[in-house]
C-alpha cells in the first residue's frame, strides 16, 4: 500500500505559527524534505520533532523527485516543507508534486502560514480579487515591463521582493504607476520588526530612503487594483486627446504626453497612438479613393 506525500506549511517567522496537525504530521512521517536542512533544524528542534531531514531544493528537485515518488509508492509517508510558509509558493516543490500526481501518488496539503495571504489580510487593500506574480525580474528593464503588464489589472497585484532590490523596485513602481496609486510594503511578517506600510508610492519611497534599515527584510508588495470607473474615464480621455496630439507631433511624443495627462502607462499609450495613426491613414486613403472614383 502506497504512502502519502504531505505538503506542509511552516512558520514565516514566529516559530509558534504552526498548526497542531502540521506538527503531528512532521512527527509521524518517515522523512521530511527540507529546502535548507540547517534552517529547518531550528523549527524541528523547537517542536521536538525527531524525524530525519533530507535536503530537497531547486538545485536537486528534478533528479530527486523520482526517488521520492518511488519511496512513497513503496509505502513511505513523506513531508515537504520550505524554509518558510507554504511550499511551492515561490519555493521548490512544483516538479515533485506534478510528477507525483502523474504517478498516482496521494498528495495531501497541510495548510498554514503564507506571507502573501498574511500581508493581504492586514494591508488594507481589496482582497476580493488578486493575482500573485512571485518575484519580479531582477534586471531593471525586465522589471519595468513586468510592472507595466500588471499596472492596469482590476485586481490587487501581489509579488515578493528582496531587500537588495526593494528601493529600485519602488522607484520603478513610481515611474509606471504614478503618484496616486496605493501600494503596501509588508516586511518581516510575524517577526519582532514586522512592518506594514500602506500609502502612495512617493511616501513609501521616503520611508525606504530615510533609514537604510527600512530596506532590510523580505518584502511582500501589494498594488491596489485599478478603479474601474477611473480606468474607463482614462481610456475615454485617451481616445479624445490622441487624435489631436498626433496632428502636432509623432506617435512617440504624443504617447509620452498622453501618458502624463491620463496616468495610463506610456507603452499602452504608444500602442494606441500607432493604432490611431494607422486608422487615420487608412481613412485618408479611403477618402482619396472615393474622390478619384
Amino acid at each position: 500500500m502506497s504512502g502519502t506525500l504531505y505538503i506542509v506549511a511552516t512558520p514565516i517567522g514566529n516559530l509558534d505559527d504552526i498548526t497542531f496537525r502540521a506538527v503531528d504530521t512532521l512527527k509521524s512521517v518517515d522523512v521530511i524534505l527540507a529546502e535548507d536542512t540547517r534552517h529547518s533544524k531550528t523549527l524541528v528542534n523547537h517542536h521536538e520533532i525527531s524525524t530525519p531531514l533530507k535536503a530537497f531544493h531547486e538545485h536537486n528537485e528534478t533528479h530527486k523527485a523520482q526517488a521520492v515518488i518511488e519511496a512513497v509508492l513503496a509505502g513511505q509517508n513523506i513531508a515537504l516543507i520550505s524554509d518558510a510558509g507554504t511550499p511551492l509558493i515561490s519555493d521548490p516543490g512544483y516538479v515533485l508534486v506534478r510528477e507525483a500526481k502523474k504517478a498516482g501518488v496521494n498528495v495531501s496539503p497541510i495548510p498554514g502560514p503564507s506571507a502573501m495571504i498574511s500581508a493581504m489580510s492586514a494591508a488594507g487593500v481589496a482582497t476580493d480579487r488578486f493575482g500573485f506574480f512571485g518575484f519580479l525580474p531582477s534586471k531593471k528593464s525586465a522589471r519595468l515591463k513586468a510592472i507595466q503588464a500588471i499596472a492596469h489589472i482590476d485586481q490587487t497585484a501581489i509579488f515578493y521582493e528582496s531587500p537588495k532590490r526593494i528601493l529600485a523596485c519602488t522607484q520603478d513602481l513610481l515611474a509606471v504607476l504614478g503618484d496616486e496609486r496605493v501600494v503596501c510594503l509588508a516586511k518581516e511578517l510575524t517577526k519582532s520588526f514586522e512592518t506594514i506600510k500602506t500609502d502612495n508610492i512617493p511616501n513609501l519611497l521616503n520611508y525606504l530612503q530615510e533609514d537604510v534599515t527600512h530596506q532590510k527584510g523580505e518584502f511582500v508588495v501589494l498594488i491596489s487594483a485599478v478603479d474601474k470607473d477611473s480606468k474607463v474615464q482614462g481610456e475615454e480621455q485617451l481616445d479624445k486627446i490622441l487624435p489631436i496630439l498626433l496632428t502636432e507631433m509623432g506617435a512617440s511624443k504624443a504617447a509620452k504626453l498622453a501618458a502624463k495627462i491620463t496616468n495610463i502607462d506610456k507603452k499602452h499609450c504608444y500602442q494606441r497612438a500607432i493604432l490611431t495613426s494607422s486608422l487615420s491613414s487608412s481613412a485618408v486613403l479611403d477618402s482619396k479613393k472615393d474622390s478619384i472614383s
